[in-house]
């Protein structure tokens, strides 16, 4: 139900976020390790360093308007440094099901997550889902604002969301999966809500 736009990093972060009424911050290289006090690793993807610039603007300008966010597993970790947190930089390999599944289908759902009872995933899913698993890196310590909401069964964590703000961060790609996944029906929702409200002000 939501009409997709893709953003440019062309354009001006505030004014592009005035006209939208949703934002997905995607999944892609890793988050520059500098912007929360470490440096790259052996494992490290190559820095984007324009990227990393624009989508935090892109995602300040959102948080202070209000304006509902779905970040999918880069976008996650991009939400929790731009609150002030940090990250594992890589999962070891022998962490179980906590590194990335390479060598599965992308929508293979590798390992369970469990939710936070009053989570929006909670309330999309339930207590338990399957999910992919394409990441090795995950938050460490949670930004300011944010909340854990769900787990894997070794610890690391799967969700995040806002305290006060709709903001909603998983380290999955349901995308990815088979079928429509209700995350994106509770952006479109949340969305619809927002601009319905925001016009209202207006």
């Amino acid at each position: 139900g939501g009409l997709p736009v893709l953003l440019t990093m062309e354009c001006d972060p505030a004014d592009v976020v005035s006209h939208i009424d949703g934002l997905i911050l995607s999944g892609g290289a890793d988050v520059d390790p500098r912007r929360y006090g470490a440096a790259p690793g052996p494992h490290a993807t190559p820095a984007e360093p324009l990227r990393d610039e624009f989508e935090h603007a892109v995602l300040d300008a959102a948080w202070l308007r209000g304006t509902p966010v779905l970040g999918i597993c880069r976008g996650t970790q991009l939400i929790n440094v731009n609150r002030g947190g940090t990250l594992v930089a890589h999962l070891p390999a022998d962490s179980g099901e906590a590194h990335s599944y390479l060598g599965y289908p992308r929508n293979h759902r590798s390992h369970a997550v469990e939710f936070v009872a009053g989570s929006v995933p909670h309330a999309l899913y339930g207590k338990r889902i399957r999910v992919n698993s394409l990441h090795h890196q995950a938050v460490a310590a949670i930004g300011s604002g944010l909340t854990v909401t769900g787990h894997a069964p070794d610890g690391v964590v799967e969700s995040i969301e806002g305290l006060d703000a709709p903001v909603v961060g998983v380290q999955w790609h349901p995308e990815m999966l088979d079928g429509t996944d209700p995350l994106f029906g509770w952006l479109v929702e949340t969305a619809r809500q927002f601009s319905t409200s925001d016009r209202k002000q207006e």
